[in-house]
């Protein structure tokens, strides 16, 4: 959650922030100030750029259309993110939406679309995805947006992890377990160090047997069962970015 006011609005907007300076606002974010919230000269706006740390600033400018901030101060420095990739198979637009900010919230650091033989859907627009991981940080005091990559097949996913990330992939054909247990098992005993991360939410279809097989074949690979119920996929992604954010990364 934002450590700052929610009464406060919030904006990204990609241009240098510092002290004394004047940020033009986009067309749109001016409608929204303007005539959604009725803010006026003079008015405070959170802006963040994930470079420069989080900035108050004070409406300037005439009218709904052309809209102006002038920085008054850093409300908080800037933040590094957590070095998590959510890997999955693409949705339908709605869903992926949710996915998509859901995953911006739990703290993802990257998204990565994987075509896999029982998936759904082809083709993503990043665009769309860009859109979605903005609005969700905004509204949850996020400092940083995930790298939003282009789709990948799963063989090219699996052969660009790193030797030393750990690869959380969701399975529903796994045998039903205690899953932090699985999870905890990847700390590898005293290790302090931040994890390096994956977690993979394969299609509704489940893998094929030969991905499955590649899925294994990866040196820390952790296949998880999220319970005795079979969930969608847009469910599974926060129930698994929610237990690897319990058990391995920053919610301990």
């Amino acid at each position: 959650m934002s450590r700052s006011s929610p009464r406060t609005p919030r904006l990204y907007v990609d241009a240098a922030l510092e002290d004394g300076a004047s940020v033009a606002l986009s067309p749109a974010q001016a409608h929204y100030l303007g005539n959604v919230l009725r803010l006026k000269t003079g008015d405070g706006v959170l802006v963040f750029n994930g470079r420069d740390g989080e900035w108050r600033g004070v409406l300037a400018g005439a009218g709904t259309r052309r809209l102006t901030l002038a920085l008054a101060e850093r409300t908080r420095a800037q933040e590094g993110a957590r070095d998590l990739h959510y890997l999955f198979a693409p949705l339908k637009h709605a869903r992926l939406d949710y996915m998509a900010q859901k995953a911006v919230e739990m703290g993802a650091s990257r998204l990565q679309p994987v075509l896999t033989r029982h998936g759904q859907v082809a083709r993503v627009s990043l665009e769309r995805m860009r859109a979605n991981t903005i609005e969700a940080a905004e509204q949850c005091g996020i400092m940083t947006l995930p790298e939003i990559r282009p789709p990948l097949s799963l063989q090219q996913a699996i052969a660009a992890l790193e030797p030393e990330r750990v690869l959380v992939f969701c399975d529903e054909a796994a045998e039903v377990k205690d899953p932090i247990a699985a999870l905890a098992q990847a700390r590898r005993g005293a290790q302090k160090e931040p994890l390096a991360l994956a977690v993979l939410i394969g299609p509704e279809g489940g893998f094929a047997a030969e991905e499955r097989d590649a899925l294994l074949g990866v040196p820390n690979a952790v296949r998880l069962s999220l319970g005795p119920r079979v969930l969608r996929a847009d469910t599974a992604a926060v129930a698994a970015l929610a237990l690897v954010g319990a058990v391995l990364g920053d919610w301990r």
